[in-house]
């Protein structure tokens, strides 16, 4: 989320590229995360060069190479690589800058993963266009990006959920992202690794999939240096479907900055016949929308014979199941509706996931998670492929994420993150809880027995305890007391006024 600083930074460059004649809210959003790309480029191979300077090791940038870039064929229009820098061009007058970056920058963004025309990166680069009006313009925008922190994992699809915001389009769009704290314990329940195939058919900025990438990173950083385990965390692991042409272009630029050169990522209707890929993946991690439907002829044959409807949360679970492959698991968002619907559709999806799948764990969440974007509740569904089906289901009731409910969702002593994450990886100590507790398990015969109901509120049981009131005489004492101290009082204020 973007907060203080950032935001007013954001909102001064926002400002800048308007004022400079830009009167298209979508172009000004570009411009800034084109922006921000070139800046973060550089500051991913600056940690590079450092890191390997720590340790005794050369380093050559398979980014910024040696030599020139040479931008046309005939080898006229060329600068050396290490002019495309941000930390070397900020420096420039502005009119020196706009030169470089128009001419020589911004074309070689656009293939910084290699010329190749056939990666992700290239593809949705390929119609971007450099907007930004006159060299004053590019000055500012410079000079604030330049004053940016930027070590934030996804800040790239942080400020594009707030320039959205600000064109009042996220609501309207479905693009408010998942908070990155959400995306990080799904993540840490769900501990992917090297042997890891990763969907995400809902992908906007590619928030799960850069969490996924960071922890395999962090976690099997040895294992890594073995050059085949490096070339499926860079090409065949990652893979990620959305509609939007600006979200595939940021969640491609994410995963080039975190080392993730080819991932699968594809414009592509997920819920579509144009989808034809099924028990492919051993791990999915999603937000899909909510309350959204489709046109019912355009949905592949396979997700209606499991689940006969138009809504998207309900075709998207239907999805999960039909991808996995034999052992895979997932861990995604459904509105609360989803748990305790009373339509066929709902019942038949709990269904397929208590029956047909092993469903692990619920998760409800608080309502405010989403705010200032969306008020909905929610919840975590953590489950495998297993044809043996469920034996029982773990319920946990999160009450507190860390930050307020409200709009501000500002940081808060409370927190149940690291409880959920301790008791999910320790499930046996979970078998004494009881239904007054704030987690418990439920065998599936009740939950069959309850219709596929999988809200907590179905099962959780709560302790009342007796309060003892004053009775009616002692209250009426009381009173009759206050009434006379007032009486005293007013006296006493009246002789101090003469009165």
């Amino acid at each position: 989320m973007v907060t203080g600083e950032l935001k007013s930074k954001i909102d001064k460059i926002w400002d800048t590229i308007w004022t400079g004649g830009i009167s298209s809210p979508i172009t000004v959003l570009e411009q800034i995360t084109y922006l921000l790309f070139m800046k973060l480029l550089d500051d991913v191979e600056i940690k590079k060069e450092g890191n390997a300077a720590a340790l005794g090791f050369s380093y050559q940038s398979k980014v910024f190479k040696q030599g020139n870039y040479v931008v046309d064929d005939d080898n006229s229009h060329s600068v050396p690589y290490s002019e495309l820098r941000w930390n070397n061009f900020k420096h420039k007058s502005p009119a020196q800058m706009f030169d470089l970056v128009r001419n020589y920058v911004f074309p070689f963004i656009k293939t910084a993963n290699g010329d190749s025309k056939e990666t992700a990166f290239s593809r949705f680069m390929g119609d971007a266009v450099f907007l930004i009006p006159t060299a004053k313009v590019l000055g500012v925008c410079v000079d604030t990006l330049s004053e940016i922190d930027t070590s934030d994992k996804d800040i790239m699809g942080d400020v594009y959920e707030y320039c959205l915001g600000k064109m009042s389009s996220a609501g309207q769009l479905g693009q408010f992202r998942t908070p990155r704290h959400i995306i990080n314990v799904m993540v840490n329940l769900v501990e992917p690794n090297l042997k890891d195939t990763i969907l995400d058919p809902a992908m906007g900025s590619a928030g799960f999939l850069l969490s996924s990438a960071q922890y395999v990173k962090e976690k099997y950083a040895t294992e890594l240096l073995k050059k085949e385990n490096m070339k499926h965390y860079s090409s065949t692991m990652f893979t990620g479907f959305d509609t939007d042409p600006s979200m595939l272009r940021i969640g491609a630029m994410n995963m080039l900055l975190h080392d993730v050169e080819e991932p699968h990522i594809a414009r592509q209707d997920s819920l579509s016949d144009d989808n034809t890929v099924r028990s492919a993946y051993s791990l999915i991690m999603a937000n899909p929308p909510f309350a959204g439907s489709v046109f019912q002829e355009d949905i592949s044959k396979d997700l209606l014979a499991l689940c006969n409807t138009k809504k998207t949360e309900l075709l998207f679970l239907a999805l999960f199941a039909k991808s996995l492959k034999l052992g895979g698991r997932c861990a995604c968002i459904v509105p609360d509706g989803v748990l305790f619907g009373s339509s066929k559709a709902h019942k038949a999806i709990r269904q397929e996931l208590v029956d047909n799948n092993r469903l692990q764990a619920v998760i409800s969440m608080p309502s405010g998670v989403f705010k200032p974007y969306a008020g909905v509740s929610t919840a975590i569904l953590l489950f495998t492929k297993d044809p043996s089906g469920t034996d029982k289901v773990w319920f946990y009731d999160m009450k507190s994420d860390g930050f307020s409910l409200d709009d501000k969702r500002s940081e808060v002593e409370t927190n149940d993150i690291p409880d959920i994450l301790r008791r999910y990886h320790d499930l046996e100590k979970e078998e004494t809880r009881t239904r007054k507790d704030q987690s418990f398990f439920v065998p599936k015969k009740e939950i069959v027995e309850n219709g596929y109901d999988l809200s907590i509120n179905k099962y959780k049981q709560t302790e009342y305890l007796p309060v003892k009131y004053p009775s009616t005489a002692e209250i009426m004492a009381e009173l009759d007391k206050i009434e006379l101290e007032i009486g005293t009082e007013m006296e006493a204020l009246r002789s101090l006024l003469g009165l």
